[in-house]
């Protein structure tokens, strides 16, 4: 687990038990342009399967702003998800949170992260994110709109029933 304090008392941690999941549903769904309408259980999900990173207040420990990445701990990240509180926007924790991924990344050994953004380039830009530099070279499957099941990732039907020997 990996815990960093500003000098002003906001506190960054990666412990999943402290993140408060119903808040950070509320945030992305209905104030995260990327993740409008997303049910609570895909959130729950989408955190339990990456390392969270909550910043908490000073004083009262209210969780003020979450990023999520999805790694291998060794060679890549996917930051996403990050979120400030409208509140608390203005204080450079979107920056100091981005800051402290890449730091604590680095030290994992962590050389490449991707993110996408559609209007937080400046904050990224004052941590050293770029535009990539050959984006020819990077390819997406894009499936967003089209409903899958979340266990399958396939409608119903869709898949071959599986044999399995043993």
């Amino acid at each position: 687990m990996f815990t960093l304090t500003r000098d002003d008392g906001y506190l960054l941690s990666t412990d999943p038990a402290r993140i408060d999941l119903g808040l950070v549903h509320h945030w992305l769904c209905t104030d995260a342009y990327w993740a409008l309408g997303r049910d609570r259980e895909t959130v729950a999900r989408a955190f339990a399967g990456s390392v969270p990173f909550g910043v908490y207040r000073p004083g009262d420990g209210r969780q003020v702003a979450v990023a999520r990445v999805v790694t291998d701990h060794a060679t890549f990240a996917w930051l996403c998800d990050v979120y400030v509180d409208p509140g608390e926007r203005g204080r450079g924790l979107g920056t100091w949170l981005a800051g402290a991924v890449r730091d604590h990344l680095a030290e994992l050994g962590v050389r490449r992260i991707l993110l996408a953004t559609a209007d937080a380039h400046a904050v990224y830009a004052k941590v050293g994110f770029a535009p990539m530099t050959d984006p020819h070279r990077w390819m997406q499957l894009d499936q967003r709109n089209q409903p899958v099941s979340p266990v399958t990732g396939k409608e119903p039907g869709d898949l071959p029933a599986l044999t399995v020997e043993t």
